[in-house]
């Protein structure tokens, strides 16, 4: 089977293994080339610090044992005894005083938290943040297939607000990291409101991804969606074989990630494609294989009223292919005061791709909390 022919019959999760497993191409040295054009022209980020910047790292032991990787950025949070949440240690007369607002970000599959480069870089100077690796991605504990479903990824972040959130909070879910904040509202409502004052879903999605054509013509779709989760779950079984040839096929899957993962290709800095490939190429193909079912089956369609108590923005770009325009529009009839923002030019990795259109609509949503 050529590498062609497995990234047609697997939907999202081919687009994106086939973008890390082409080492053996037959093109491989047209590609090298066309790399290698691409790279000598001007970039405006090359220097940009991608994964490089640093917060107060802290592990969370979840209720079913899994230890995930959390920072916390931005100014110092007050020092309080544990337990209390009302006054600080010094017996401030202000003791009734809210604590500050948090920013929790929740980045998408086969990504981490450091997707979230540009934001926590415009926001840590002024705003508390606490982002997190889900279970399996980044630096946090590998699970089973059993372990990786969207419900248990909706707990997780539950847990990761009673431990590191000490107030009100505005969510930030980007892909995954959106349909993670749609299971939290489906499986812990009485959060939105009190302690969830807003919520940003970037490129995702409240169901029907096995229903996405990819581009592709109705037909071919049909079948991809029927072969795919048989084709997932062999590359998933061969894992570690698939993740040697994945580390083999830099050029190809700077390419492919350049051509999916954002809607202005031919612009894009360089060095911004190979952070995300680097994400991507991170993750490895069994967490990738463990995920897809999840993802192929998540439907929150009926959770999403819970989003209707707090302000919320939707953003996605009008190019993406992996959860195009048409599912924020999903999610924007079901909530009709939402915000919903379509960006021009722009992929699925919006917030990398337009990172200044991105920080603005988070701005705008956290000046609505504090003016309440």
């Amino acid at each position: 089977m050529t590498t062609t022919t497995t990234r047609r019959r697997v939907g999202i999760a081919g687009a994106l293994v086939g973008a890390a497993s082409a080492g053996v191409a037959a093109a491989a040295l047209a590609k090298r080339y066309a790399v290698g054009r691409i790279r000598l022209r001007h970039d405006a980020e090359a220097s940009e610090p991608f994964g490089e910047l640093r917060g107060r790292e802290r592990t969370l032991v979840t209720s079913d044992g899994k230890a995930l990787h959390v920072e916390i950025d931005g100014p110092e949070e007050r020092r309080r005894p544990a337990g209390e949440r009302g006054s600080d240690a010094a017996g401030d007369p202000d003791q009734g005083d809210e604590e500050p607002l948090t920013v929790v970000f929740c980045h998408g599959y086969c990504l981490s938290l450091e997707s979230w480069h540009y934001q926590r870089k415009d926001l840590r100077e002024n705003y508390r943040m606490v982002l997190w690796d889900q279970r399996s991605h980044g630096r946090s504990q590998r699970v089973s297939a059993e372990e990786s479903t969207i419900d248990r990824l909706g707990d997780d972040l539950a847990e990761v607000i009673e431990r590191f959130v000490p107030g009100p909070c505005v969510l930030v879910g980007h892909s995954m990291g959106g349909m993670t904040i749609m299971a939290l509202a489906d499986r812990h409502p009485e959060l939105f409101g009190d302690r969830i004052r807003a919520v940003a879903l970037i490129a995702t999605s409240a169901g029907k991804l096995a229903e996405l054509t990819l581009g592709l013509p109705a037909m071919v779709s049909k079948v991809v969606h029927k072969v795919a989760p048989a084709t997932v779950s062999m590359l998933g079984k061969g894992g570690a074989l698939v993740d040697r040839t994945r580390n083999a096929g830099s050029d190809i899957a700077f390419l492919i990630t350049r051509y999916m993962g954002f809607g202005d290709s031919k612009n894009v800095s360089p060095t911004v494609v190979d952070f995300a490939e680097s994400m991507i190429r991170a993750t490895p193909t069994e967490v990738v294989a463990d995920f897809y079912p999840a993802l192929m089956n998540h439907d929150k369609l009926s959770a999403l009223h819970v989003l209707d108590d707090v302000p919320t923005a939707i953003m996605v770009g009008e190019r993406d292919w992996l959860t195009p325009p048409e599912h924020s529009r999903a999610i924007s009839s079901a909530l009709p005061k939402a915000q919903l923002t379509e960006v021009p030019d722009t992929s699925h990795l919006i917030q990398l791709e337009r990172p200044g259109v991105v920080n603005d609509a988070l701005r705008d949503l956290i000046k609505r909390v504090e003016q309440e």
